[in-house]
């Protein structure tokens, strides 16, 4: 297989498709028993080892969901954009389930991608419809979202005349732990530097423009009290780390988008929380760290 060169276990942890597989079933049981049962498949866990690969086209379909649970209903064409990460796959990974023995109970699709992660050069793309779409959409959510002065400063990035500027894309199902992040950041960092030796696309950039997904708790209006300061709250929760080194950010809603927001923790002391986006640019002079404080968090 063509991307068993960079085949390398990563983490073992909840199997996301049998989660939602459990909870559906948990769903169609009824009577009292019957919720109990249900409540054990849906708390029960499944032990998996992912492995990360090189990018394939067999991934355009996994890399294409992914993309669409960060960019909802907007206007970007998710499929261009996928094209893109396939074409250019000396960069990024996928994350699959590692081959399982054949007399193994597990019937899990061993090509499903559960996450990937892979960084587009804006700059070197100038022109390319899809990117052009995304830019322009940032833009705009800037103008409704935020101040004129973080308005210029991301017209003036995403005008192509500034410094090179590379779209950071890290994705993965809910129930994928946080720690596959950290090797595959570590592994993307190295691609680049390579890339850039050699002279191949999207080697070189000197911010990283992000889009995460994020929630706040919503707001309840207390006559006579003030508001308490809004809470980000980012679903991928090593990209609070980028956040923090963050030079210019911006958050938009979502929640004409989104049905509910799907963050993996599915109560904060019963706060209901809204649906957002969180636009950052960050120096790649600080990546350093950022895995750092990666590497601290994520393996206690």
């Amino acid at each position: 297989m063509a991307s068993s060169a960079k085949r390398r276990a990563i983490e073992t942890a909840q199997n996301p498709q049998d989660s939602n597989e459990s909870s559906d079933e948990g769903l169609e049981d009824s009577g009292d028993e019957g919720s109990v049962d249900s409540e054990e498949e849906v708390n029960e866990e499944v032990v998996v080892d992912f492995e990360a690969h090189a990018i394939s086209d067999n991934d355009f379909h996994g890399i294409k969901t992914l993309l669409q649970q960060l960019f909802l209903k907007s206007h970007v064409n998710i499929s261009d954009l996928t094209d893109i990460i396939i074409q250019q796959n000396h960069i990024g990974s996928v994350i699959r389930q590692a081959e399982v023995p054949e007399d193994s109970d597990d019937e899990g699709d061993q090509d499903e991608v559960f996450g990937f992660i892979s960084m587009v050069n804006l700059t070197e793309r100038q022109g390319v419809e899809c990117l052009e779409k995304l830019k322009d959409m940032i833009i705009e959510q800037c103008v409704n979202s935020s101040s004129l002065d973080v308005q210029e400063r991301f017209e003036q990035l995403l005008s192509g005349n500034a410094p090179s500027v590379g779209l950071l894309l890290s994705e993965r199902f809910v129930n994928v732990p946080p720690q596959i992040a950290l090797p595959m950041h570590k592994q993307l960092q190295k691609e680049m530097a390579e890339a850039q030796r050699t002279n191949k696309p999207s080697g070189k950039c000197q911010y990283y423009l992000m889009i995460s997904k994020t929630c706040k708790p919503a707001k309840k209006s207390i006559s006579g009290q003030a508001q308490p300061k809004e809470e980000i709250r980012f679903v991928n929760d090593e990209e609070e780390f980028f956040y923090e080194q963050a030079t210019l950010k911006f958050s938009y809603s979502v929640q004409d988008e989104a049905d509910s927001c799907a963050t993996g923790k599915w109560s904060y002391d019963d706060v209901p929380l809204k649906p957002f986006r969180t636009v950052m640019v960050i120096p790649m002079d600080r990546m350093g760290t950022i895995i750092d404080k990666m590497t601290e968090y994520l393996t206690v």
